[in-house]
C-alpha cells in the first residue's frame, strides 16, 4: 500500500449468501470491529439485502454496494436490476466484471464496459475485477490479458470518472481455492494494472488508483499482501462473512 497517495479500500463480497435477518446480523457484528477504520470499508451484498445494509450500516462508516448492476435503465431483463435502481436507494458501490459473472452467466469484456458506463452515469463507484484463469497463468499471459481487459472496461472513461474507479485483480484460480501465488507475483500485475491505467491516462491518475486484490486474501495472508506497494486493499470472499476475519484485514489495511 501506498497510503500517501492513494486510500486502502476493504470490501466484502457476500456472494449468493445471508437472507437479510442474517445480514442485520452479520453487519452489527462488523460494525464495532472496523468503527476506528481509516480505510475505506464495504459490504457488498445481494440485492435482497440491501435495504437492510443501507440501514444497519446508517451513521456509520461502511459503505454499501450492490454485486451486480444492468447496463440498460429499464426493460426487458427479468431478473437485473439496473444502476438507476441501486442509486435510488443510496447504493454507493457495485462490483462489475467479477470472474463468477464472466464465468457462470456469459459477462464479456464489452458488456462489462456498459455496466460500467451505466453505474458511473448513476453515481456509483465502480469495484471493477479483472484477473486470469489458471491455464491462461501457465501460459505467460496473464499480463496481456490483464491489461486488455483493464482498457476495454475503462473505454469511454474520462480521468475524472476514473476517481469513481476502484480496480481489482482476481486470479479466477485463486477465488475461493485459499490458493495464492508468492505475494510479489501478485504485487506485479497489480503494477501491470495500474501501468496500463498510466498508459491510458497519465503518471497521477494511476498514483491515485486504488488496486485491490481479490484472490483468496484473508485474515492470515492479509498482512503479507497490503505490504506489497501495488496492493491496495482487497476484494474479500469467504473472510467477510465472518466479522473477525473481516476485521482482521481491515486492520491489516490500517497499519
Amino acid at each position: 500500500m501506498n497510503k500517501k497517495l492513494r486510500k486502502a479500500v476493504i470490501a466484502g463480497n457476500w456472494k449468493m449468501n445471508k437472507t437479510p435477518a442474517e445480514a442485520k446480523e452479520l453487519i452489527e457484528g462488523i460494525k464495532p470491529l472496523v468503527k476506528d477504520a481509516d480505510c475505506g470499508v464495504v459490504v457488498c451484498v445481494p440485492y435482497i439485502d440491501l435495504a437492510v445494509a443501507l440501514e444497519a450500516t446508517k451513521g456509520t462508516n461502511i459503505g454499501v454496494g450492490a454485486e451486480n448492476c444492468h447496463w440498460e435503465k429499464s426493460g426487458a431483463f427479468t431478473g437485473e436490476i439496473s444502476a438507476d435502481m441501486l442509486s435510488a436507494i443510496g447504493v454507493q458501490y457495485v462490483i462489475i466484471g467479477h470472474s463468477e459473472r464472466r464465468t457462470y452467466f456469459g459477462e464479456t469484456d464489452i458488456t462489462v464496459n456498459k455496466r460500467v458506463r451505466a453505474a458511473l452515469d448513476n453515481g456509483l463507484t465502480v469495484i471493477l475485477c479483472v484477473g486470469e484463469y489458471l491455464e491462461q497463468r501457465e501460459q505467460g499471459i496473464t499480463a496481456e490479458l490483464v491489461a486488455m481487459q483493464t482498457k476495454i472496461a475503462l473505454g469511454g472513461v474520462s480521468e475524472d470518472e476514473l476517481k469513481k474507479i476502484i480496480l481489482a485483480y482476481e486470479p479466477v484460480w485463486a477465488i475461493g481455492t485459499g490458493k495464492t501465488a508468492p505475494s510479489a507475483q501478485e504485487n506485479e500485475v497489480c503494477a501491470v494494472i495500474r501501468s496500463t491505467v498510466k498508459e491510458l491516462y497519465n503518471a497521477a491518475a494511476a498514483d491515485a488508483m486504488t488496486v485491490q486484490y481479490g484472490g483468496s486474501m484473508n485474515a492470515k495472508n492479509a498482512n503479507e499482501l497490503l505490504d506489497q506497494p501495488d496492493v491496495d486493499g482487497g476484494l474479500i470472499g469467504g473472510a467477510s462473512l465472518k466479522p473477525a476475519d473481516f476485521a482482521e484485514i481491515v486492520k491489516a489495511a490500517n497499519r
